[in-house]
């Protein structure tokens, strides 16, 4: 009975940000015959007026996101050529971490050099965690198997770290970039504002989603091995 109160306790937490957002961008994605252009109109008129003509505006399948290394500011479809309120406040969103680009904001440096770092250990961090056994039984020694097991750990919890430092690069890129332009050109109505809010919010949720994921990840690589 405790376990299956804990797993849907874990499930809410983890699973209930992901919906949530899911219904708010959904809720927000109506086409909006008033707005005067798409995301990708938007986020190129942005560039340009905050005299960022170098970034690029580009379309994508794999996720909204700005590429510091190329300077391209990458909209999914539905967002590259939609008018709707999450469309154009995505964009933003992602022209706010071209703005955090071009000011040098230390912690998107950082976070750009920990997921290159990260994407490679996530590979080799499960390889390693299942090598445990075998690096024990080969040195006839526990002490070999701890060794394996810290770094496998270690490995796996670079993604976690990823991911906490990625929510206040978001957050920052979001409330203190992209909403303050959106605000100063009067680009959306005092509705719409409240609405870019709760989508930026839901936006972030998900990071904090992705964090308690990683935590279940190693959780469940410990009690794996406990057995």
């Amino acid at each position: 009975m405790r376990i299956a109160l804990l797993l849907i306790i874990v499930g809410i937490v983890i699973f209930g940000p992901q919906l949530w957002t899911r219904r708010v961008f959904a809720q927000h994605s109506v086409p909006r015959p008033d707005y005067p252009g798409t995301g990708a109109e938007l986020a190129r008129h942005l560039l340009d007026r905050l005299d960022m003509k170098h970034v690029k505006v580009e379309t994508t399948e794999l996720g909204d996101h700005y590429d510091p290394e190329t300077k391209a500011v990458r909209l999914t479809p539905d967002k590259f050529n939609g008018k709707s309120l999450t469309a154009v406040t995505v964009a933003a969103h992602e022209v706010g971490h071209a703005i955090q680009d071009l000011t040098g904001y230390q912690p998107l440096a950082e976070r750009t050099r920990l997921v290159r770092v990260a994407h490679r250990a996530e590979k080799v961090g499960g390889m390693v965690m299942m090598g445990i056994p075998v690096a024990a039984a080969l040195a006839q020694t526990p002490v070999a198997g701890i060794v394996v097991l810290v770094a496998g750990m270690a490995t796996l919890g670079i993604s976690t770290l990823v991911h906490l430092l990625t929510l206040p690069v978001e957050w920052d890129a979001s409330f203190r970039r992209a909403l303050p332009v959106l605000q100063q050109g009067k680009y959306l109505s005092p509705e719409d504002e409240q609405g870019a809010r709760r989508i930026l919010i839901a936006a972030a949720l998900t990071y904090v989603a992705a964090s308690l994921a990683s935590l279940l990840n190693l959780w469940r690589w410990i009690a794996f091995l406990r057995r």
